[in-house]
């Protein structure tokens, strides 16, 4: 006699300003390069309108030409590992993983993990948390055989976020595998239904995702940094168009909003799956 298939749950983050509070590239890269954050981050959008280019792009080519001009900020896959390991995290991120894996399981679900970032994949990868995820989608670089970034590999925007859902809940991982990602799926065949997706982002590049998640009967959590009054209306927005089904403060510790919020809504998937 078989027995019947545990269901998954994917809960899919984005990273700055969901888990992290900055941006990943500001803690130590931009530092080190002898520029403010601001400067840096303008240069990259003045970039992208003189070259009507694709905003992560330029920010991804500015990090190289500016690393090139330095002299000492290196651009290798180590160095990105490095950087990754000073990324602060919002509080109770650092126990967060766990704490919501064994309530899932316990629940007869099998929890999963995934991050959907235009930040930088190689610096996520370096993070404390990095091993808590099933896989990690975000911007990268294309590398020389000394492990040194030539250009861009990825770039992951606003919209191309949403692809990655699709890869999610259709079990198609890897990137490069477009054929299959593009095929049509019945409801019986999808790894992880989206009524099975949470996802948990902090601003307007995360409303792709959580349209889409939330029109496909999953669950769409809009997170702000807590004491800020910019954040939070950012997350009071995403409520009032109807883009989330909460807004809450970016705390991640036991028996915080978000926590309970969250066990709530593994409680409503447990008892329909």
């Amino acid at each position: 006699m078989s027995s019947k298939k545990k269901p998954r749950l994917a809960i899919v983050y984005d990273f700055d300003g969901t888990l992290s509070p900055g941006n990943m590239q500001e803690y130590d890269f931009v530092p080190d390069l002898g520029i403010s954050p601001k400067r840096f981050w303008s240069e990259a959008q003045q970039m992208a309108k003189d070259q009507n280019a694709d905003e992560i792009l330029t920010y991804m080519t500015l990090m190289l030409v500016k690393a090139e001009a330095s002299k000492t900020v290196k651009v290798t896959k180590d160095a990105f590992f490095k950087y990754g390991q000073s990324i602060q995290l919002f509080d109770g991120v650092d126990t967060w993983f766990e704490r919501i894996n064994k309530y899932a399981t316990g629940k007869g679900l099998i929890p999963e993990h995934y991050i959907i970032s235009s930040g930088i994949r190689e610096m996520i990868i370096g993070s404390p948390i990095a091993h808590y995820f099933t896989e990690i989608f975000a911007s990268s670089f294309m590398y020389d055989k000394y492990d040194v970034a030539r250009w861009p590999g990825m770039a992951i925007n606003y919209t191309t976020k949403t692809q990655f859902l699709f890869r999610i809940s259709k079990g198609t991982l890897d990137v490069w595998d477009n054929k299959k990602v593009n095929r049509y799926f019945s409801p019986d065949e999808l790894e992880v239904p989206f009524e099975n997706i949470i996802y948990i982002g902090d601003g307007e590049t995360d409303i792709p995702c959580m349209s889409v998640v939330k029109s496909k009967g999953g669950h769409s959590i809009a997170v702000y940094k807590p004491r800020s009054r910019t954040k939070k209306a950012i997350a009071d927005f995403l409520i009032e168009n109807n883009r989330v089904h909460v807004a809450l403060p970016a705390i991640y510790s036991d028996g915080s909003k978000l926590d309970k919020y969250v066990k709530i809504v593994i409680d409503k998937i447990s008892s329909i799956s």
